[in-house]
Parts: structure tokens; sequence; C-alpha cells
């Protein structure tokens, strides 16, 4: 697939964690649906496992999502704390979706019985299988024009998600990609990126 808003270098370049997001989407939903059939297809997974599983969920399911996380949220958290943890689920809700990234242990296990001496590394290697189909999906979004924030909130909606869009409860939730429209002035206050010297993380050999 091509991207039309920017190259996808450009998006890997631009890719921020971006919270001022609102209900406009930049493209269709038929395109939206083609970012994660290519990350679905296209993505590599450790011994070809294929094991990664991508919900999305648009408009009012992502808001479903969300309601189902704050009514948690709403039991467990203190008082005290309550009202910044809503504004935060909130603003996760303002946005125009959702994609919950998990991983079916079946693929593994399969794999662990057929590759008996790499059976302690399989596990890892699932979590490399989705690690890559978020990136890749983050940054896909990016190059449309939407914002995007990654979620770490399982297992706590975990049971409730299964039951509501049929999701099996074995398979395991590993992030949420949040994304969405971007606020007027939302890349304006952005932090700086701090970063550690390339030299002290990169190094080539070889090279002519």
């Amino acid at each position: 697939m091509s991207f039309d808003k920017t190259s996808f270098k450009d998006a890997v370049i631009n890719r921020r964690s971006i919270y001022q997001l609102n209900k406009n989407s930049p493209i269709d939903d038929k395109r939206i649906e083609e970012i994660f059939r290519v990350a679905i297809k296209n993505v590599p997974s450790s011994f070809n496992s294929q094991s990664a599983r991508i919900v999305v969920l648009l408009k009012e399911d992502h808001d479903a999502f969300w309601d189902i996380v704050g009514d948690i949220l709403k039991n467990i958290v203190p008082e005290d704390k309550w009202e910044s943890t809503n504004g935060r689920i909130q603003g996760f809700r303002k946005a125009y979706g959702t994609a919950l990234f998990y991983e079916d242990p079946e693929p593994i296990k399969k794999l662990q019985s057929t590759y008996a001496q790499y059976s302690d590394y399989f596990p890892q290697w699932s979590e490399h299988t989705s690690a890559m189909h978020q990136y890749f999906s983050w940054t896909a979004l990016e190059a449309e024009g939407f914002g995007c924030n990654l979620q770490h909130y399982n297992p706590l909606p975990d049971q409730k998600a299964a039951a509501k869009w049929n999701i099996p409860l074995d398979w395991s939730l590993k992030s949420q990609l949040v994304f969405g429209g971007l606020d007027d002035g939302a890349r304006d206050n952005l932090k700086e990126r701090s970063e550690q010297p390339i030299e002290d993380r990169l190094f080539i050999h070889g090279a002519k």
C-alpha cells in the first residue's frame, strides 16, 4: 500500500505520543481497515507463527471500550485520584478509534511442541511479534494524518471486552492503540525528544 499523506520514513521520524485527539478521521474507514489488513498480512512473526490478532474498534465501539475501562477503574482508583484518572480516560474516549493488540497462544503452543529446544523462547518471541504489529500500525496511521498514543490497561478490561466483542478469552491482550484526528495545537507543546547519543546505541562494522 502507498501512504497518501507522508512517506513512511517521515512518519517514523514524526511519530509521537499525541493525546489531544478528536473524532475527525483524516481517512475513511475502508482505508483504516486496509492499514490493519496490511499489518496482519505482511508484518513478520517468529517462525511465521502468525499469532497476532487485532480488534479494531471505531466510533461507538471505541467509546464503549473506554467506558468499560472507566467503569472498572472507578471501582479501584482512590477517590482523590479519580478526577485525574477519569480525565485521562475521557481523553482517550474523545478519539476516533482504538486497536486492541492480542496474541493467540495456540500457534505458540504448537511451535513449542514442534521445536521443543526453543520452547522457553517462544513466549518472548510472541511479544516481539506483537510489538512489530503495534509499531507498524502506529506509524502507518501517523502517515495518514492520525495522532496516536499506546496504552496498557490490560488485563483490566479483558473479560468484559471479550464478552462484548466475542473475543476468545485465551487471547492475551498486549496493548491498546488510541488514534484520532488532531486537535488544533496538538503538537505544539510536545516535549523535545530526550535521546542518548546514537553513537552509544548504533555500531556499524564492515562498511565501506
